[in-house]
């Protein structure tokens, strides 16, 4: 205790710097973890958080038996995999081109408007995605009844959201990453491309050979810090998408969505916690797994 106090006497400042934080994290992060116990009770207004019948393992159960949990894990891992795979992929491309582009003029431009839907607010995205495939006045079916061909009711299927949803996600994250990207190829020593120049490499050995090589570490971990939420699907991007159109759950409903249903239009608060508190357990084993094999095989690319 003695220690601690001329610790906290010595380093003063440096305590009160990171005081902010650290009570941030305790009220907002670790405070509400009492929470918890909701996933193993019977929660009821009157009884409140220990008043209300303890049912310990139903909750998850029914979340098994029902099959519910199977099919929102699906979705959701199927989804985030798509984002996370294809996002990286498609940024790490758009970067390498903007940095490869000669005109700072036009590389400036390209990167303000790839940027610019980061920015913009799901909210608007739904109302983009409702403008264009809603089957009344829609974009998409108005160009085929000119085209004298039959309409395609969007709402009523499920097969094409799959594609809208991973489509729109990337390409709000698209600029985002792309910026990261191109960062890290800025870091990038201009006297390994000077000595490939003078071996006779052309513009795509040098990528190959020098530019993605360099970009792995960023890449793996990009995507290590991305499988933190692999279970923590985008709410907001499926809400504001879908809804609550119960048509189109078989293939959009994650496990964000049914958490939200089980709080707001169930008022199923044990329910709720309980798939919470799976979807937070899975992605810390997830990211402990896959950091695990990492730090086996690569190490100076683990997290930890």
């Amino acid at each position: 205790m003695r220690r601690l106090v001329a610790e906290l006497v010595h380093n003063r400042v440096m305590f009160l710097m990171i005081a902010p934080t650290l009570i941030f994290f305790s009220v907002f992060a670790y405070l509400p973890m009492v929470g918890i116990y909701y996933a193993f009770t019977n929660f009821s207004f009157e009884g409140g958080l220990f008043g209300s019948e303890f049912i310990g393992w139903q909750n998850f159960r029914f979340l098994v038996e029902s099959g519910s949990l199977w099919s929102l894990t699906k979705n959701t891992v199927l989804y985030n995999l798509a984002f996370i795979l294809l996002g990286n992929l498609l940024q790490l491309v758009c970067a390498i081109f903007l940095a490869e582009i000669p005109g700072k003029l036009f590389k400036k431009t390209t990167q303000s408007v790839m940027f610019l839907p980061y920015f913009i607010s799901f909210v608007l995205v739904g109302a983009f995605v409702f403008n264009l495939f809603n089957s009344e006045n829609g974009v998409i079916n108005t160009l085929l009844q000119q085209l004298g061909l039959p309409g395609y009711d969007f709402y009523m299927h499920t097969s094409p959201w799959k594609y809208i949803i991973v489509f729109f996600s990337i390409w709000k994250g698209l600029g985002y990453g792309t910026i990261i990207y191109l960062a890290a190829i800025m870091s990038i020593g201009d006297e390994y491309y000077e000595a490939a120049k003078i071996d006779g490499a052309n513009i795509f050995q040098r990528i190959r050979s020098i530019t993605i090589p360099m970009l792995v570490p960023t890449f793996v971990l990009l995507i290590l810090l991305s499988l933190g939420g692999i279970l923590k699907g985008q709410f907001d991007l499926f809400y504001q998408i879908i809804g609550n159109n119960g048509m189109l759950f078989e293939s959009t409903d994650i496990i964000d969505t049914y958490v939200y249903r089980s709080l707001a239009v169930n008022f199923d608060i044990g329910m709720g916690t309980a798939a919470g508190l799976y979807q937070s357990f899975f992605g810390l084993a997830l990211v402990l797994t896959v950091n695990y094999i990492i730090r086996k095989t690569r190490e100076d690319y683990a997290l930890f």
